[in-house]
Order: structure tokens, then C-alpha cells, then sequence
């Protein structure tokens, strides 16, 4: 079974929406043992939709369409959906009920072009949209199926998982497939792949294992296909085990699990509290920390310390340091930790401070040059790093060394 998804918005094309969807539905699809194979993106135009559609149609037994639903002149889909099927649109009176209703409920006038979201092609079978005015479309043509749904995130979720996949699993037979996704920090992929070499040269056929790197991270996806669920589930296992005794160190969690919530859910086991100090990260460990739901019962507070009178004022970092060292150093980050350690009465505190770039650096501090420390009642740790030249990179991988080194101070309690 496979599937082709198609993108449709200039936006798209010129970078001004990163198209998160594709990526979404193609998760999804994964999940229940459909192979995606292809991605297309197309703009408002009506040549290069029909033209994806029909290459697309070549290939795939089902085609899923996002994007240009909406009321204005630029969102041409259903048009061209109907020039593809050659039929004609009429009006539906359950999308046009819904419209009224959500306008008359926000006290809105209701505009033509509104109404014109009840317009739909005459073949196709309402995908119901809960969340916004377009409703989804399924077509059942030429024995392939072809969905069209908008551009909205989170609309296209909704009626994806609501009305789309209860569709798909009652319409065609699909295999069984079980995951297992091991998330792993602080060792490269390529050095992942080696230390764990051997375990996938054992790996059978219908056992795929996937390397999905992200900043300072490879997250580890074990997929089975077959026939018995209960038995994938069990062969997959086996071998998970075998990795989790391989590289225990450097894995943080599982599935769906961020290193962040993983650092919490330690942190309310053992009744600990946290703060921290950031000078380059900016608040990024804080915001991270306070993602967490809960994140009120462990986390007390951060002071974003830029500058050298605030470092100095706040937390207690001396101004010979500041003057003879500088804010990158070593010293500095520990009077940072043990400042707000101080100052917040926590169980531990994390400071960091850095040059994120893309200027500011020198011969001895280049770009990227970073010094994160953590402080305990015992002691203070300190780790420097040198992430590169893309200031967005550094900050992100600031608040993941971070978050790992007091992950790993967490697990010797």
C-alpha cells in the first residue's frame, strides 16, 4: 500500500511556512503500515496541481492533498479538484450549518466568501472539520482514493486522525506493523551506528532499524511488519534489549518522551528543585524546563544574565573574574551556579554562558564557545563545549548538554 502526499500553497515553496504537515501525516501513516512514497509541494496553480495529481495517481493507491481550502482567490483547490474528476460543485448543507453556526456563535457577519466554504465537488464524501470551516474531501476514483485537506495544522490533524484513518483501516487490509523508538543523547550517529553494529547485522528482514538525528540527538526506530502483532511486538523487543544494554548511558527515553520532561519526571521522583542562570541561551533551558507539564512542582526561577552588571549584581559573580577572565570562562559559570544556587535555595542550579554568534568571538573564544555548570550541595560540575557558528544550533544544544549533564547527575541518586 502506498501513499503520495502533495502540498499546494506558495508559501510553501518560498519558505515562508515550513510544511510540518508532511511530516505529521507521513508518522501517521507509517504507524498503521501504509509506505509513503513521495512528497510533493506545488504552488497556487492550477497546472502544476493537475499535472502532481496525476503523477501522483501513477503511483500511489492513495494521494493526500493539503492547502488551498480557504475562502480566498488564491485557494484554488476544490476547482481544480473538480477540473481533475470533471465534475461541478454544489452545495452542502451540513458545511454550510457548521459555517453559520461557528460565525454566529463568535458574533461575526457572514461573508460571501465564507459561505462559499460549503461548496463542494459533487463526488466526494465530507470529511467533517470540528475545528475551522473547510471540510475535508475523500474521492473514490479510478480505484484510487484521493483526500484533500487543509492547510492548517492542526484542522489537518483533527480530521485526519477523526474521519481520514478510521476510513483508510476500514477500507483496505493493512499489515500489522508495531515501533519501538529508543531516544539517545550526546553520542553522534555515526558513533551510535558502531556501537551498536551488530545488533542490526542480526536484525531479520521484516525488522527495520531507522537513524532519525536532530540537534545533539539520533532517536533509534525499531519497525516490524508482519503478520501477528503480538509476536512483532515481541521480536522487536529482544532487540531493544540488546541496545538498551549496549548504550544505556546515552539514552534519555522512548516514543514521544523530550529530554527535557525526562529530567522532570526525575526531578519530581526524587522531590528535587531546580533553577538556573543563562547568559547566551537567553531563558532556553528555562523554557525547555517549564514545557514540562508540572514543570511548577521542580522548577523555581531563572535570572537571564546578559550582561556583566547583572552577573555581577545578581549572582554574585565577581567583577575581577569579569574583568580578567571574561563571562566565557569556567570561573564565571560557577559563581553563576552557585549564585542562583544561593539565591533560590534549590537543589541544583544550571548556568550557562557563551558566544552564540555569529559574532563576538576571538582566537582563544570562537563562535560557539560555551560553559555550562551545574551546582549541588556537594559540588560544582563544569563542561565546555564548541558547537560551531550558527547561532541557533548553539543555543539549542546548549540547553540539551545542559539538560544531559543534570540528567545524568539525577540517575546516581
Amino acid at each position: 500500500m502506498k501513499a503520495e502526499i502533495i502540498t499546494i500553497g506558495d508559501e510553501l515553496l518560498i519558505g515562508q511556512v515550513i510544511d510540518t504537515n508532511s511530516a505529521w501525516i507521513g508518522q501517521r501513516l507509517t504507524e498503521v503500515g501504509i509506505q509513503l512514497y513521495q512528497r510533493t509541494a506545488c504552488g497556487d496553480n492550477r497546472k502544476q496541481i493537475l499535472d502532481s495529481l496525476h503523477d501522483a495517481e501513477l503511483r500511489a493507491d492513495i494521494i493526500i492533498l493539503t492547502g488551498g481550502l480557504g475562502p480566498t482567490n488564491d485557494d484554488i483547490t476544490k476547482a481544480t479538484l473538480c477540473e481533475y474528476f470533471n465534475t461541478t460543485l454544489i452545495e452542502n448543507k451540513i458545511v454550510k450549518d457548521w459555517v453559520c453556526k461557528i460565525f454566529n456563535n463568535k458574533n461575526l457577519p457572514m461573508l460571501e466568501s465564507n459561505l462559499l466554504q460549503a461548496m463542494v465537488p459533487l463526488n466526494c464524501e465530507i470529511l467533517f472539520n470540528r475545528t475551522g470551516t473547510a471540510p475535508g474531501m475523500w474521492f473514490n476514483e479510478n480505484n484510487k482514493i484521493f483526500i484533500s485537506l487543509p492547510g492548517v495544522p492542526f484542522e489537518m490533524k483533527t480530521i485526519f486522525d477523526e474521519e481520514v484513518l478510521p476510513r483508510i483501516k476500514q477500507k483496505f487490509s493493512l499489515p500489522s506493523i508495531f515501533n519501538r523508538t529508543i531516544n539517545t543523547v550526546s553520542i553522534g550517529e555515526s558513533f551510535l551506528a558502531d556501537k551498536i553494529k551488530y545488533i542490526e547485522d542480526e536484525l531479520p528482514s521484516h525488522i527495520k532499524l531507522a537513524y532519525l538525528p536532530s540537534v545533539n540527538m539520533v532517536r533509534l526506530r525499531l519497525s516490524a511488519f508482519g503478520e501477528n502483532k503480538s509476536l512483532l511486538e515481541k521480536e522487536v523487543n529482544v532487540f531493544a534489549e540488546k541496545i538498551y544494554f549496549e548504550i544505556a548511558e546515552y539514552i534519555y527515553g522512548e516514543g514521544n518522551d523530550s529530554l527535557a520532561n525526562s529530567v522532570g519526571k526525575l526531578l519530581m521522583q526524587n522531590n528535587k528543585t531546580v533553577a538556573t542562570a543563562e547568559s547566551c541561551s537567553g531563558g532556553y533551558i528555562a523554557h525547555q524546563l517549564t514545557s514540562v507539564a508540572g514543570s511548577s512542582k521542580f522548577y523555581l526561577g531563572s535570572i537571564i544574565a546578559y550582561s556583566y552588571a547583572i552577573k555581577e549584581s545578581e549572582l554574585g559573580v565577581s567583577k575581577n573574574v569579569l574583568n580578567t577572565l571574561g563571562a566565557v570562562s569556567e570561573e564565571c559559570v560557577v559563581q553563576m551556579a552557585e549564585g542562583i544556587f544561593k539565591k533560590f535555595n534549590v537543589d541544583y542550579a544550571i548556568s550557562a554562558s557563551g558566544i552564540a554568534g555569529p559574532d563576538g568571538g576571538t582566537n582563544e573564544k570562537p563562535v560557539g564557545t560555551v560553559w555550562i555548570a551545574i551546582a549541588t550541595k556537594e559540588k560544582t560540575i563544569t563542561k565546555k563545549s564548541n558547537f560551531g557558528e550558527n547561532r541557533e544550533y548553539n543555543i539549542q544544544k546548549t540547553s540539551i548538554v545542559a539538560l544531559d549533564m543534570l540528567r545524568k547527575i539525577l540517575l546516581e541518586l
